[in-house]
Parts: structure tokens; sequence; C-alpha cells
């Protein structure tokens, strides 16, 4: 691994106890977020794709469709996924808050919530109805977040039916450092190191773990691959620079390098990475470029590392959709807000590419943005439920 040093018995038994520690990590109402519940077999699916794994980005703070399908100097690598894939120039959104709006596309609905409502949505979202509904793993199932305590509320919903034991695991945007693994390792002690710079960066782990993470520990087997997996996440996320990303940008930057990592680590069958740093559009229109610039060469980056994968390049889809626009105008402050009604508000693009789609294809008629979570569902062979309100964008398929 690049830039990591040898692992001696002592990093090893070290890493071992951490991953063990990270299989049991609880969601955010303390059930298990991992392989801890019981597997259901899948039930019958009506048709078979090719995709096996879906990264679902919602490039949310309201970002307008000319600001990127309209200035290819903006997003270069969005409009190169494009030409591999489709483009869907003029999905209908509702501006009902960024929270909101940003959910509706994993429920399939419109979600009425408010940018500062802190309560999750009472609609299941597409991890609970391929978990439920399809007897899928919780380990196919993450979300990378930028958006704080709020973004947690995209992993489930408060449905009596679905709800948390459904939910996805979620990982904020500074990766292996939060809240979920603080100070774990004073339950392990502290392994020998192989020099300074790995001291220090077991140190750093150190402040970051969490003691919580033990308490489901009941001594049973582990599976060994996962434990491999959460292993080599621990060390990537440990080496890669992630917690470093600094300026405009940067915790979008970080949720979708998380996203890039948890994908060729864990193989998900489904990535949500949740985005928010466009909103500094509201007082500055020149900030509000940089953060499009910026994630658009994070997506790329992503994009490029599922190329080069030969397990995820022919079998990873890749969808792209703001929740919402801005308006037409700038505000007094040379920036951009959202509450004109504008046809730029209420119109947002689709990039999507993947092993179902067509090529270079370019989507016309109506579209809506709740049209995300049946297209999701549909790429994983499952009918929509019927609770999903909008309906799968089948013009994509090839």
């Amino acid at each position: 691994m690049t830039n990591a040093h040898p692992i001696d018995s002592s990093r090893r038994d070290f890493l071992r106890n951490t991953a063990m520690a990270a299989l049991a990590l609880p969601l955010a109402d303390g059930s298990l977020s991992a392989a801890s519940l019981p597997r259901r077999m899948p039930s019958s699916l009506p048709i078979a794709r090719k995709t096996k794994h879906i990264v679902l980005v919602a490039f949310a703070g309201g970002v307008r469709s000319k600001d990127v399908i309209g200035q290819k100097e903006n997003a270069p690598n969005l409009h190169r996924i494009a030409q591999n894939g489709i483009l869907h120039p003029g999905l209908r959104c509702a501006n009902v808050g960024h929270y909101g709006a940003a959910l509706s596309m994993f429920t399939g609905n419109v979600e009425a919530l408010g940018i500062r409502d802190d309560g999750r949505g009472v609609n299941p979202t597409v991890f609970e109805y391929l978990r439920k509904d399809a007897g899928m793993s919780a380990s196919d199932f993450w979300l990378s977040t930028s958006n704080g305590a709020q973004g947690k509320l995209f992993a489930y919903s408060d449905h009596p039916d679905y709800g948390a034991s459904f939910g996805a695991n979620v990982l904020d945007g500074e990766g292996i450092f939060n809240v979920e693994f603080k100070k774990v390792l004073d339950q392990f002690g502290k392994p020998r190191a192989d020099g300074d710079k790995e001291a220090a960066l077991l140190d750093e782990l150190n402040a970051s773990l969490d003691p919580t993470a033990l308490q489901s520990l009941d001594g049973g087997k582990v599976d060994a691959q996962h434990v491999r997996r959460i292993e080599k996440f621990i060390l990537d996320e440990l080496t890669g620079g992630t917690t470093n990303l600094t300026g405009p940008g940067s915790g979008d930057a970080k949720a979708i390098r998380v996203g890039a990592n948890i994908l060729r680590t864990f193989r998900p069958r489904v990535l949500g990475i949740t985005l928010q740093n466009a909103d500094i559009a509201h007082g500055s229109y020149n900030g509000y470029v940089e953060v499009i610039r910026r994630n658009d060469q994070e997506i790329g980056k992503l994009w490029d590392a599922v190329q080069q994968d030969p397990v995820l390049k022919d079998t990873t889809t890749l969808l792209v959709c703001p929740e919402f626009g801005r308006d037409k105008d700038l505000n007094e402050r040379n920036g951009l807000d959202h509450g004109d009604g504008s046809d730029e508000l209420n119109k947002v693009f689709l990039v999507g590419a993947g092993p179902d789609f067509a090529r270079g294809k370019t989507l016309k008629g109506e579209g809506r943005t709740v049209d995300l979570c049946p297209t999701v569902l549909s790429l994983c062979g499952q009918k929509p439920n019927a609770m999903v309100g909008g309906k799968a964008l089948d013009g994509a398929f090839a």
C-alpha cells in the first residue's frame, strides 16, 4: 500500500481488533450497521441487469444546470462522463428546502422538509427497499455525506415497516476520523509502531475512535475477508490524506473521496454520496463556481478509479444530480439565492453512465428528481414499491 510501513504482528492484531469493532458499528439509533442482522434470501428479480454497483451522487446545495451543462469549463469531467452515458438536461424538481429536496431522490417522493429540519423522513429510502424487499445485506449499502448530523438522516426513514433495521451504513466526510470511532484504541492498547510516522498516525486514530463500537462484540466468528477489507479501509483512510483537504468545497471533496474508498474496499451494491457546499452561492457566485469545479474534479477521479478497476469497470453505474437549481439572477451580494420560482430553480440535470445505459444519449421529455429512486431499484432488478411516487427513467437504458 502506498506510503504504508510493513505491518508487524502487533499491528495486525490492532487492525484485526479495530476491524471487528467496525463490523459492529451502531447506527444512529443504536442498531447494528453491518453483518449482525440476519440476511434474507433475495426475492425473484424481474430484469437481469449488468449493473452490480450503483453510486448515486446528490450534487446538493443548489446547482443550476446552466452553470454545469451550459458551462463545460466548469464541469469537464461530468461532460466526459455524459459522453460515455446519458444526459438529461431538464429534470423537474421541487424547491422544498435542501434537505427535503435531496432526500426526495432517495425516497422517490417529494419530501417537504426544510433546510433546518432535523427529523427523519416518513417514506422509506432506496436502501430500505432493497434491504427489506429484495433481502439484500446490510454491508451492501453505504452513505458518505458532507451534511454532518443531518446528512446521516438519509440512511433510513421513520417508516414503521422499514426504518433503522434496514438502513445504510454511514460515514461523514471525515472518513474514519469521526465520532463513530472515537477512542476505540483505548480498549485495545497501542501496538508497537514501525517508526515515528506510523506512531503519529496511530496517535491520530487513537484520538478518533469510539469505545461504544466494542459493546456489540460477542466473541463470535467474523468473516475474515470482510475483516481484511475493513483493515484496508482503515489504512487507506490513515494514509490517503482525506482529512487534510481544506478550502471551499472541502467537505464535499472529503465525502466523494471517502465514497470512492468505500466503493473500492467494500464493493457496495448502492453507495449514496450527499454534497452541500454549493450553497455558498448565497454570498458568492465565484465561490459557488469554485465548488462546482472542485466537485467535478473529485467525481472525475471517482469515475476514473472505477474504470481502472477490473471488477468495477463493467459493473458500476454512476448517477449525478442536484436536488434543485438556483435563481435566474444574482442577488445584491453578487450571489445566487433559491426562491424566485424561475425555470433555473426548478430544473436540474442528470448525468448517468454504466453498463446498462445508452452511450452519448441526451434524454428528452419529462423526468423528475424523484425518478432517481425507482431508477436505482430498476438497476437492481427490483420493481418499485407502491409507495414510490416516481418512475424509472427507462429511456436511459440501452
